[in-house]
């Protein structure tokens, strides 16, 4: 099944990633990929679904569905280094997988946040992505 990147949740100071389950009074409702446990986060929690993460490029900006399908043709089956890596183990991923990220707004922080989403994608989701037409068969389908 494919990971839809648009419910796909990162919040501010929370560990891990979150599938969006419902609209709550004051926020969301959230389950944690990892354990599926669920959780309500209100609205100003910092919440950013990684559709909406770019990386910046010398030419522009590069999707994060993008650079985590470049990631994994790089890396095969393989998991990504730990977030824990060293940093130029970290740059020379990024080197390969993204060759023209431009170092001076990609910082190895960043790095370490992406490779930390890829491995947990791998491990609890799909690294194949949901585009706007499947969502729009997806929603086809319900009504």
């Amino acid at each position: 099944m494919k990971t839809d990147l648009a419910k796909t949740l990162s919040i501010r100071g929370q560990h891990g990633l979150f599938n969006y389950i419902a609209q709550s009074r004051t926020g969301a409702i959230v389950e944690a990929l990892s354990d599926k446990k669920r959780a309500n986060f209100a609205a100003n929690a910092g919440i950013t679904t990684l559709e909406d993460i770019s990386i910046y490029t010398e030419e522009g900006e590069v999707k994060l569905s993008e650079v985590f399908t470049k990631m994994h043709e790089v890396l095969g089956d393989k998991e990504a280094p730990s977030a824990k890596a060293a940093d130029a183990e970290l740059k020379a991923l990024f080197a390969k997988a993204l060759p023209n990220y431009d170092a001076n707004r990609f910082y190895v922080s960043h790095m370490k946040k992406v490779v930390e989403w890829y491995n947990e994608l791998r491990k609890y989701a799909s690294l194949e992505f949901m585009t706007d037409e499947d969502r729009e068969a997806a929603a086809k389908e319900e009504a």
